[in-house]
């Protein structure tokens, strides 16, 4: 197991610690009304950001500013770091943690960290690469638009239409800051820009822009119009504004976009890491920080990567034996890649019955959840395939959390542009990531804590919010699922292929390693049994995302050290359901500060 640590949690826990040595015993009604006054400020805080992004507002579900788009200015993102500077100023200044419930210092130190986290972040706003084929602004767009601005009143569809008049003003933010970090020395990768061209190219094919059938945000907007409770006057009127705003806004925003891609495209460059930018390993390292909420450095990471890749294809090579597959591990891969019966056909038929089968294995789990959780989240849960706009850039599968305050239901996402890349076998282990018990189960019950602070609801930490998504395919075997020995080896093929994502993240980025795309491409066709296809499009999503892909197996590794010491310590007063309760009731937090609340719920059971 890797080792945890952070300087940042390390710090806060002995500040706090001296500060309550020298405060002397504190009663429980003074602790209850310091993190009363602490928690509604907490919620101004928490007010003052949410009000700063109306992208942000709609992800929530709120009714608020739905005519708008975010800032992207330098001088906006210049305010979020003073306006976090103050927070942390104010938090230290007008509140000692020592003073609080023990809720009430969780809350302290994770607004602290917080804090310092965005504070942390602007240094290198001109790193990261403003559009990318992985949920880049030529795409976060139009998918806010189709999946989370809706249209029930003339107000909102209104709205709607003031959106894509202001596509030209964000998107002319959007190369502004392309801009600046080509100024910084930082340009993406040359076959990037291909990608986000072509998703530019998508928006803007067919009506109105040119003869044939709708383009997307054309027939997303008219069929919302169509079943508004309006009369026909005023539809048609909406009608003819939104085609307007197609073709004065919308086509001159994405053309613009596209002679820049191409603009830089020319003189990118084929390197891959961004141990190529200006400062570098350092801004690797900060990716690293960021995601894995730890400080374990590059190569104490690729390590763990190469023996949990040698380990778990040792138990792969036991359900070969349980199959009679009689050749090599990567034959047998091979074979799975290859042979049919591993994958629905390439038709509407194959796709609709993937995603069928996706629902029964989620309505499966659903019946279980009680034998494990003591709660379960009120949202709704739906399987969707991705849209066609962005289906060829979108990895394989992901998930849109719920609105919290319009109903909008959680949603899991399959992408089914090539039904040679989500394989029959890894359905399962798919599933339960992103849906039950993993993504949805974690994100829309922490959404519903409202005994919470909001901040803490809906934060998220990578290496907590993935490596729960993980412990979360390993779960179920316990339960019985994965009868079928092939279904079996999904599973650790899903574990697996999160190993070697600690494998090529780091022989990418690091600069004493410098691994090429095709190189990385190379590790995983000898490594995993993934079609090429996904195998590509994933090198080229750790390409723009440096360090995320990390954060999965480092959170998994974080879990099961912290259950395995759990249970070892508890012997029979250890319960499944418990510990589970404590991981998932804080809302999510940075892996040491899960270590401690598990660490802390250990004791206290051990001493009852």
């Amino acid at each position: 197991m890797p080792r945890f640590s952070s300087a940042l949690s390390r710090r806060a826990f002995l500040a706090s610690a001296a500060a309550g040595a020298c405060a002397g015993p504190l009663r429980a009604e003074d602790a209850l009304a310091a993190t009363t006054r602490l928690n509604g400020w907490l919620e101004t805080r928490f007010e003052a950001w949410v009000a700063s992004s109306p992208l942000q507002q709609g992800y929530l579900g709120r009714n608020a500013n739905l005519d708008k788009w975010d800032d992207l200015s330098e001088g906006h993102q210049r305010e979020d770091l003073e306006r976090a500077r103050r927070d942390l100023a104010d938090l230290r200044e007008n509140f000692g943690p020592s003073t609080f419930t023990p809720e009430g210092q969780l809350s302290y130190r994770l607004y602290e960290y917080l804090s310092e986290r965005r504070t942390n972040a602007y240094p290198w706003r001109t790193h990261d690469y403003t559009v990318n084929q992985n949920g880049g602004w030529q795409q976060q767009i139009a998918a806010f638009l189709m999946n989370i601005h809706r249209v029930g009143t003339v107000e909102q569809a209104e709205a709607y239409v003031a959106r894509l008049h202001g596509i030209g003003g964000l998107m002319a933010q959007v190369r502004e800051r392309m801009r600046a970090g080509e100024e910084a020395g930082v340009l993406a990768p040359r076959f990037v820009y291909g990608h986000v061209i072509r998703d530019c190219g998508n928006i803007l094919s067919g009506a109105p822009f040119e003869t044939g059938k709708a383009s997307p945000l054309w027939a997303d907007i008219t069929a919302k119009i169509d079943i508004l409770a309006a009369d026909a006057a005023t539809k048609q009127k909406l009608r003819t504004e939104a085609e307007k705003a197609l073709l004065t806004a919308v086509r001159p925003a994405y053309g613009a976009l596209m002679e820049l891609c191409a603009e830089q495209q020319a003189h990118a460059t084929t390197d891959d890491g961004v141990w190529k930018h200006p400062k570098g390993e350092e801004y690797y390292g900060y990716c690293l920080a960021f995601h894995t909420t730890t400080d374990m450095s590059a190569d104490a990471i690729h390590e763990f990567g190469l023996a949990e890749v040698a380990r778990i294809h040792d138990e792969m090579r036991l359900i070969m034996k349980q199959v009679e597959f009689g050749g090599s591990l990567q034959e047998f891969f091979t074979f799975l890649r290859t042979d049919a019966r591993f994958r629905y056909p390439q038709t509407a038929e194959g796709k609709a019955a993937y995603l069928a089968r996706a629902e029964e294995i989620i309505d499966a789990m659903r019946g279980r959840l009680d034998e494990v959780f003591g709660r379960q989240p009120r949202a709704k849960l739906v399987v969707r395939a991705v849209e066609a706009f962005r289906e060829q850039s979108a990895t394989a599968a992901f998930y849109q959390p719920p609105g919290a305050y319009d109903g909008r239901p959680g949603t899991y996402y399959v992408n089914t542009f090539d039904m040679n890349v989500p394989s029959k076998y890894e359905m399962e282990a798919v599933a339960y990531h992103e849906a039950i018990p993993g993504h949805h189960m974690q994100i829309a019950l922490a959404r519903e804590m409202s005994d919470l602070p909001s901040f803490r609801r809906f934060e998220g930490y990578s290496a907590y919010t993935e490596g729960w998504g993980l412990y979360c395919e390993q779960l179920p075997k316990e339960l019985g699922f994965y009868l079928d020995p092939y279904s079996d080896f999904g599973r650790l093929s899903a574990e697996l292929w999160r190993a070697c994502r600690l494998v090529v993240d780091t022989g990418i980025h690091a600069p004493d390693k410098k691994w090429t795309r095709g190189r990385a491409i190379g590790y995983l066709k000898e490594n995993t049994p993934n079609a090429e296809g996904d195998i590509v499009n994933s090198i080229e999503r750790y390409i723009v995302s440096p360090g995320q892909a990390t954060a999965y197996k480092i959170g998994l590794a974080k879990i099961m050290a912290l259950r395995t010491d759990a249970k070892e310590r508890l012997a029979d007063k250890f319960d499944l359901r418990a510990f589970h309760e404590v991981v998932l009731s804080h809302g999510s937090v940075p892996l040491p500060i899960l270590g401690e609340n598990v660490e802390a719920w250990v004791r206290q059971v051990a001493e009852t």
